[in-house]
């Protein structure tokens, strides 16, 4: 039975070294600054970018297993997916949430030129994952690049900017006694004068990057986004 609290899982580690390659742009990602996860293109490196902002991603595992398959023509192969992927279980209901998530990062041109040829390591890769009760799945850049990715692109720039305790806590309490507040709002309430809203713009959106307030990240991020203090009743990840 799968129980996903960090406390009773030992996690896969990487099974396969990441060389560079002159077919893509391969490199490495500081991930939350605690470990550096390798990516073979631009497309892993912006899926580890969206899981490195969703604050109920526990850990994100590079080429976690060898699976072996065998083609329709009888060959034998090993296929190592790309990541896997724990959640949090604590930010849930009932502690319990997402499975963890084996994936495999394609290009969809990639994926129709060569589905044939790839079928049979997705088929063995998905019952591999169910017996394990994890989920396997095939993100391409529809599943990747949009407005989310666009919008953590974007916070990036303040992420590790500083600011006063004293007003981030008067921003956070606003916002619990509220429910929610437009984002304008918050600067008008907080900030006066020229200077003083340029910094309060700066420091509501490292708010948002460092996850201590959120909105819909679906949206794109304007003067007039809606945001909230994270509720643990409410998951909501990307």
């Amino acid at each position: 039975m799968y129980n996903n609290s960090c406390d009773m899982i030992t996690h896969p580690t990487q099974t396969r070294k990441i060389k560079p390659t002159r077919r893509s742009v391969s490199g490495v990602l500081a991930f939350r600054g605690e470990v550096s996860i390798p990516f073979e293109s631009t497309l892993e490196r912006d899926f580890i970018l969206r899981k490195e902002f969703c604050r109920l991603v526990l850990d994100v595992i590079p080429q976690p297993v060898q699976i072996p398959f065998t083609t329709d023509d009888g060959r034998s192969y090993i296929y190592t997916p790309d990541f896997l992927v724990y959640y949090r279980s604590d930010d849930y209901p009932w502690g319990r949430g997402p499975k963890p998530l084996l994936v495999e990062v394609k290009p969809r041109s990639e994926i129709r030129e060569n589905w044939s040829k790839m079928r049979a390591k997705f088929r063995a890769a998905l019952r591999f994952a169910k017996g394990q009760g994890w989920d396997f799945r095939i993100h391409d850049e529809s599943r990747i690049r949009d407005q989310v990715l666009d919008n953590i692109r974007y916070l990036g720039r303040y992420k590790r900017m500083e600011f006063e305790h004293e007003d981030t806590n008067q921003i956070i309490s606003t916002l619990q006694l509220m429910g929610q507040a437009p984002f304008h709002y918050l600067v008008a309430r907080h900030f006066v004068g020229f200077r003083d809203v340029a910094v309060g713009i700066s420091h509501i959106w490292h708010l948002l990057a460092t996850n201590q307030i959120e909105c819909d990240m679906t949206l794109p991020l304007t003067n007039d986004t809606v945001v909230w203090v994270p509720s643990p009743e409410i998951p909501t990840y990307v």
